[in-house]
């Protein structure tokens, strides 16, 4: 975990003297979970962005713990994360200035349509996770303190194996959620994804969402500016590219877009776009 986050950080750094070898006042340097990499919506927004904008926007995709990480070191701009309690106990510490809920979608419990281990069956999501270890049944993890793994966490927990249970066939990747995913096919195994990126990637994996939509698998996603007081020295903030970039992220048009992504190719849209909310209050059901 440890090399892991130097690498990030040195992505991080690598950027950032980028964008100040080519004097780009106007860049922009985004953390983001991968999630919202891997599912296309970057891909989709950035470029009406930057030419409305004229800023450049530079992508780190990570999972949600080292997004958070490279914010609260003054390391992004921006940060894009799904991993509520982390957000929220940054913010109450002062590494960031607001948090923004801005989309959701739910977890999914996505396995081989066989379904060994009977998810389908199951209650609830802790039940399925119980049911999965009990069955010794493959699992991948993504195992990097991304939002995800940190909800998988909590799902263990609520079904009385403990946070950090591991079982024969339980296997981590420590990689983002598109490449968790491909290894979960290859091995005919269960795993926890978003929806956005499952459904990105269902076709070329061989799974199945098993899961019902319930409260425990509620994904929320936030917008975080970090606090321009922990910059390291010598490095000027991009508030204002950074507050564009919210703006935009926050604005009616473009939430009709996130609300109408991935209808035409998977029949449903792949993201729900939540109401904006005051800087640092928490969004509904946080």
């Amino acid at each position: 975990m440890r090399a892991r986050l130097g690498l990030v950080g040195a992505i991080a750094s690598l950027a950032l003297a980028a964008a100040a070898q080519g004097g780009d006042e106007q860049a922009l340097l985004l953390a983001t979970t991968t999630s919202v990499q891997d599912s296309g919506l970057l891909e989709a927004l950035l470029p009406e962005f930057e030419k409305a904008s004229g800023i450049r926007t530079r992508v780190v995709a990570v999972g949600s713990g080292a997004a958070l990480e490279m914010g609260a070191r003054g390391d992004a701009d921006l940060v894009l994360s799904h991993a509520p309690e982390t957000e929220q106990r940054l913010l109450a510490e002062g590494a960031f200035v607001s948090r923004r809920p801005f989309l959701e979608n739910f977890f999914v419990i996505a396995g081989p349509p066989e379904d060994p281990a009977r998810v389908r069956d199951a209650a609830s999501a802790p039940e399925a996770l119980r049911r999965i270890a009990e069955a010794r049944a493959p699992w991948v993890s993504r195992g990097d303190d991304s939002g995800t793994h940190q909800r998988e966490r909590a799902l263990l927990e609520a079904a009385g194996l403990g946070r950090d249970a591991r079982w024969e066939g339980f296997s981590s990747t420590g990689a983002g959620m598109g490449i968790t995913l491909q290894v979960a096919g290859e091995k005919r195994a269960y795993t926890l994804s978003d929806l956005g990126t499952f459904l990105a990637f269902r076709t070329r994996i061989g799974l199945e969402a098993l899961s019902k939509e319930e409260a425990s698998l509620r994904n929320e996603y936030s917008i975080l500016r970090p606090n321009p007081e922990r910059l390291p020295a010598g490095r000027a903030p991009a508030t204002a590219a950074a507050e564009r970039f919210e703006a935009f992220l926050l604005d009616p048009a473009t939430r009709a877009r996130i609300a109408a992504f991935g209808a035409d190719r998977f029949g449903r849209a792949l993201f729900t776009p939540l109401a904006p909310t005051a800087a640092g209050a928490p969004g509904p059901g946080s």
